[in-house]
């Protein structure tokens, strides 16, 4: 596997060395991430070696040695975050997620993975929580990797591996083919506590990150999402976790999957989309931050509900999405930015904070959650998310004013990643 993803870094990647020379960036206006503050105007970023050296008025900064790239019309800001993706997916009105895990050989998938990461970089996302290989093993690890040692180009990535799941709670689901097919699954199976605990650990050797875990699934008999791990079940899987130093995300749709996620002491929950507002009050209290993947609902119920985009009502599936959302903002819960990406197209990334305007964020408040929120949710606040010195160099430019218009996100004139210039006008 890693010998296939260096042979590709020759189409990919044709020079990917440090940068050497200081870089001074001179747009029409700074925005930070310090605070909810509009941008300021006139100031410049100077870069040396991976790190932020100044950030402040222009013409106070010292250029010498510097290369001067002059950004007339834009904003810079720090790198975007998109902390729930899938980069070893793509859209499921592409392929369905079944015949993605059955049918599409691993290799195959590394190799679309390596095409999508470079297409993430591109549209100024730096930084990426990859939540599940989804029946692709470790290969998230060798990502990360390659990424790191510059082989490709690729966001930085904090990765999950396999997510763990209870015994026949997950896809490709059993019921659906032969009882007597051998199926590969698309996540880790575990059952009790020593095996649940047993997963967490097999996870983290293989190079987890985080730890991911299905707190609930479409296993009633009706097709409905029920909870599929006890509370003992979860507790001693988080606890095992965070034992090992690392933290958890919980895929929780329903009510009750998400209560128990809660009392088990999780870090993140995904999707909430079932969330009542006592449950949302308790993340705000227990410090839980939410990830909504509102993105996910519209593409789904594009592909499969027949929803089109400003001709058809949103579909209750994207109406729940809505309501939870809302719950949450009300609620005081710490929202962060996490879409889901690999349901839809990589590169699309920005449609998510799109969604969060639309749906009641200011544009700041978005931009905050895919910049400081998302950093502190990877503990990383103290190096990523902000622009101050010190920082590491992932910053990103967009045409005009996203604080004002968020979708100016969608329009990145320039990205650089840990110091490196990887787009420029």
């Amino acid at each position: 596997m890693r010998q296939l993803i260096t042979a590709l870094a020759l189409i990919l990647a044709p020079a990917l060395a440090q940068a050497a020379q200081p870089i001074l960036l001179k747009p029409a206006r700074v925005w930070t991430a310090e605070d909810a503050g509009p941008p300021h105007e006139g100031w410049g970023v100077l870069i040396r070696d991976n790190r932020i050296a100044a950030v402040g008025p222009a013409a106070g900064l010292d250029a010498t040695g510097a290369e001067v790239i002059d950004l007339p019309g834009a904003t810079v800001i720090p790198g975007l975050m998109d902390l729930h993706s899938h980069l070893l997916l793509h859209p499921y009105n592409e392929t369905s997620w079944d015949d993605q895990v059955l049918k599409e050989a691993p290799d195959y998938r590394v190799i679309r993975a390596t095409v999508q990461a470079k297409a993430t970089l591109d549209a100024g996302f730096t930084t990426l929580r990859d939540l599940g290989t989804e029946g692709a093993g470790v290969a998230d690890v060798s990502l990360r990797r390659a990424i790191n040692d510059h082989l490709i180009p690729g966001p930085r990535l904090f990765v999950a591996t396999r997510a763990i799941v209870a015994t026949g709670a997950y896809g490709p689901a059993r019921r659906n083919y032969s009882p007597d097919a051998d199926l590969p699954q698309g996540a880790q199976e575990a059952s009790g506590v020593d095996e649940a605990v047993k997963a967490v650990r097999e996870q983290a050797g293989a190079g987890a990150d985080w730890i991911k875990i299905y707190a609930d699934y479409r296993v009633g008999p009706d097709g409905s999402t029920q909870p599929t791990f006890s509370l003992e079940e979860l507790k001693a899987m988080v606890d095992a976790a965070h034992s090992g130093g690392r933290p958890v995300a919980v895929h929780a749709s329903s009510d009750e999957g998400m209560r128990r996620a809660i009392l088990a002491g999780v870090d993140t929950i995904e999707h909430g989309y079932g969330g009542s507002e006592a449950t949302f009050k308790l993340m705000a209290e227990r410090g839980v931050a939410y990830f909504p993947t509102l993105t996910a609902s519209e593409s789904t119920s594009t592909y499969f509900g027949g929803y089109v985009a400003g001709k058809t009502p949103p579909t209750p599936a994207m109406q729940a999405a809505e309501r939870a959302f809302r719950l949450a903002m009300k609620s005081g819960v710490t929202i962060g930015m996490g879409s889901d990406v690999g349901v839809f197209r990589h590169g699309d990334n920005a449609r998510e904070l799109v969604w969060m305007v639309q749906l009641g964020m200011s544009p700041t408040q978005a931009l905050l959650a895919a910049t400081a929120v998302d950093a502190k949710v990877l503990r990383r606040q103290n190096d990523l998310g902000q622009l101050k010195p010190g920082y590491l160099a992932d910053i990103v430019a967009v045409s005009g004013d996203p604080t004002q218009d968020i979708a100016a996100t969608k329009v990145p004139v320039l990205v650089i990643k840990d110091g490196v210039l990887y787009r420029r006008p």
